[in-house]
């Protein structure tokens, strides 16, 4: 078999490559082994000038990476520059924090001496999605090889040439031989890999569903996992919210990437007494999107990544529309253009049973739902299986104090959208998945935090 590179903006494939045979996977797996040995044993500032490294390269590839990234999966240009600089970010971030998270730390005891050391496990496998190429693995990889780990990669099938560019960054920057593997397999092979015995954890960003497959074969060779899975997160206007803020903020955090995201607003729960200007103000917002070539810097919508995804984002719609919704804006497949493109699309009238509020849906769709009260909306944004982030608006800022430790996810952002950022750890509850990346916490997922006691 083979991986095709598809541009999703015109339908065409650009490039097919080979899937590896066994040999070729297990020799890169004994390299990235081999590398281990030698790359925990160098000191942190060696590490951390690789990551400056890596960050410089970032930077001066930015225009070609980007342009890659939006060819292979389909997001606009501009959105694609912005994920190449966030990963230099990352890079610099760890760069500058990782020597004081990863030092030994001492710890008062009656011993003589007593304290905590962070040592690397060995070659973590990285099982990364699609809408993110760069960022889901530069999020995962740079922490971990910074503590030590070396990494082979299983990258989303349809994003082939993004992950062989991932290699070419790292050897652009000058990366020891073996850092970091790109295994070509296909999703039915990531089992195999998991048992090698050379292979130390796994982390997975992706469905729910692929999470609970690897989880569960992770769990069988007790390797330590982290699992950053789907999200529906709600988008909650309180009465007193600034409605233009909420609006012009919502329709970024709902649309970008073309809707393709873990931390999208999902789910508009919405004060009864605001709702009817706000879906007034969300209605302007969406008609004044362009779509059309993610190539071009004016483009807001481009295509979904393939185009399984857009029957199934429109089998969403059509169902809910059948159980009651109403589409204000779009609803349809735009086959006036060549590629896998959605119309943005606003909805009213959603309630949980619909798929578009139960279920996660991955492109430009924005239902709304009315709450009656705050203890309402909060319980509408807990009714999901899902609990990544969450984003309140309101001008109260003890009310949404209250409300941040009654909502079940991952994070909570106040007038402002859900995002990840280096400085904070990322991660959810429930189906949403486990373990934390980014922060402090992210760089303690993949080390053996070790006691010592001297007497």
């Amino acid at each position: 078999m083979s991986f095709k590179s598809i541009n999703p903006a015109t339908g065409e494939v650009v490039k097919e490559i080979p899937e590896d045979k066994s040999k070729t996977i297990e020799n890169k797996i004994e390299k990235a082994h081999k590398t281990f040995r030698e790359w925990r044993a160098t000191i942190i500032s060696e590490r951390t000038s690789l990551l400056n490294k890596l960050a410089d390269t970032l930077e001066k590839n930015l225009e070609s990476l980007s342009k890659l990234i939006t060819e292979e999966m389909g997001k606009p240009i501009r959105q694609a520059e912005a994920e190449v600089k966030k990963c230099a970010w990352v890079c610099r971030h760890y760069a500058e924090k990782a020597p004081d998270l990863l030092a030994e730390k001492p710890v008062e005891t009656d011993a003589s001496y007593s304290g905590v050391r962070y040592e690397p496990l060995g070659v973590i496998l990285g099982v990364m999605p699609w809408n993110f190429p760069l960022w889901q693995f530069f999020r995962f990889a740079v922490p971990a090889i910074a503590a030590g780990n070396t990494i082979v990669l299983k990258h989303a099938s349809n994003v082939p040439r993004c992950a062989l560019a991932i290699e070419e960054i790292f050897r652009e920057s000058g990366a020891p031989e073996g850092l970091v593997e790109v295994l070509m397999i296909p999703s039915k092979k990531v089992k195999d890999v998991i048992k090698h015995e050379l292979i130390r954890g796994v982390s997975l960003t992706g469905s729910t569903e692929a999470g609970m497959k690897v989880a569960q074969e992770a769990g069988k060779h007790i390797l330590p996992s982290v699992m950053e899975l789907g999200g529906s997160d709600p988008f909650i206007v309180l009465e007193d919210a600034i409605l233009r803020d909420a609006a012009r903020i919502g329709i970024i955090a709902r649309m970008q990437n073309n809707g393709q995201s873990c931390i999208a607003a999902k789910r508009f729960i919405v004060a009864d007494v605001v709702a009817p200007k706000f879906t007034e103000l969300m209605k302007e917002q969406i008609n004044r999107l362009k779509v059309g070539d993610p190539l071009d810097p004016e483009t807001d919508i481009g295509p979904l990544a393939r185009k399984d995804l857009v029957e199934t984002l429109h089998e969403q719609v059509k169902d809910s529309v059948k159980k009651g919704a109403r589409v204000l804006v779009g609803g349809n497949k735009m086959k006036n253009l060549p590629g896998f493109y959605y119309a943005p699309t606003l909805m009213i009238d959603v309630a949980p049973g619909m798929p578009v509020f139960d279920e996660e849906t991955f492109g430009p769709v924005l239902p709304i739902t009315v709450g009656h009260s705050t203890e309402e909306m909060i319980e509408l944004a807990n009714q999901s299986e899902y609990g990544l982030g969450a984003s309140i608006w309101t001008l109260d800022s003890d009310l949404a104090k209250q409300l941040i430790p009654e909502l079940e996810t991952g994070m909570v952002f106040v007038n402002a959208m859900v995002r990840s950022d280096p400085r904070l750890p990322f991660g959810g509850v429930k189906k949403s998945g486990y373990g934390r990346e980014l922060g402090d916490h992210g760089i303690y997922e993949f080390v053996n935090i070790k006691t010592v006691w001297i007497g």
